[in-house]
């Protein structure tokens, strides 16, 4: 029996196989042990995941998550095998979640848009060269964080006309200290911005709004995809942004003459696949 994470900055999906086929899915919070430290890893896993299982014990763990790079997956194979007692636990960050979900043993290049962004060429068999996505703050283009980021400040700066300032807090209730508050001082400003996408998504008519998603994403294929230097390979995208701007990242894929292939919401099928 096996238990498979794809871990992201604001949630964990995960999926039990048995026989090649999936017979448990259950979701938990984000699980990105660059925001958590170890205990509060161990805490997390054993409130919102162990419950879940109900007492099914895996022989096999393969966790995929944001920010398991290094020390830090060692960091999250430690508590795994704490709580959950796999004879064997492997870590993965979550772009080898995308190559193996989006390209299977072919080569090809990953990308990941969700709360946050990144790009890797994956010979087929690993990850070979690799653009280092900083974060929401020096990086992550095209990200949910990023373009929550950017609707904000140019709400908050007076850029998107009274209208739509209007709806937005009308919508979200939040006063401008209580937003500063949110990004500078609370934890996890990331999810926090991201979670603007919804409203980005229901106004994507507005020319402002749409120029600002378009331009984000043409940054994310500028700076992440092109200097892989891997021209003519299809790009491949999965993550929640990806899917639901699929047309204007396509847009911005053409004008930047990057081939799309597959864009996807979630790598679990893809990873299921994979380790049946």
């Amino acid at each position: 029996m096996i238990l498979i994470a794809d871990s992201g900055s604001t949630k964990t999906d995960w999926a039990i196989v048995s026989s090649g086929k999936p017979v448990w899915k259950g979701e938990t919070k984000g699980l990105n042990p660059y925001y958590l430290t170890e205990k509060e890893l161990d805490a997390e896993i054993k409130k919102s995941l162990l419950p879940i299982l109900n007492g099914i014990s895996p022989d096999q763990v393969y966790f995929y998550g944001a920010g398991c790079m290094l020390d830090k997956a060692e960091t999250v194979k430690r508590v795994l095998k704490e709580c959950i007692k796999a004879e064997r636990v492997e870590v993965y960050t979550d772009l080898m979640a995308a190559a193996h979900s989006l390209c299977g043993s072919r080569p090809g290049i990953a990308c990941i848009l969700g709360t946050g962004s990144n790009a890797c060429f994956f010979d087929g068999t690993r990850i070979t060269k690799h653009i280092p996505p900083l974060g929401f703050v020096l990086g992550d283009e095209g990200s949910g964080a990023v373009l929550g980021k950017l609707l904000i400040g140019n709400l908050l700066k007076g850029f998107l006309g009274k209208e739509l300032n209007n709806k937005f807090f009308l919508q979200y209730g939040y006063s401008e200290s209580d937003i500063i508050d949110k990004v500078y001082r609370k934890p996890f400003p990331n999810r926090f911005l991201a979670s603007f996408a919804p409203f980005i998504k229901e106004n994507i008519h507005v020319p402002e709004i749409h120029e600002l998603v378009l331009n984000s994403f043409i940054a994310f294929f500028t700076r992440n995809v092109l200097p892989l230097g891997e021209e003519g390979e299809e790009a491949n995208a999965v993550g929640s942004i990806a899917y639901h701007f699929k047309d204007i990242l396509q847009e911005a894929a053409a004008m930047c003459n990057i081939r799309m292939g597959k864009i996807i919401q979630s790598p679990m099928d893809g990873l299921i696949i994979h380790h049946s």
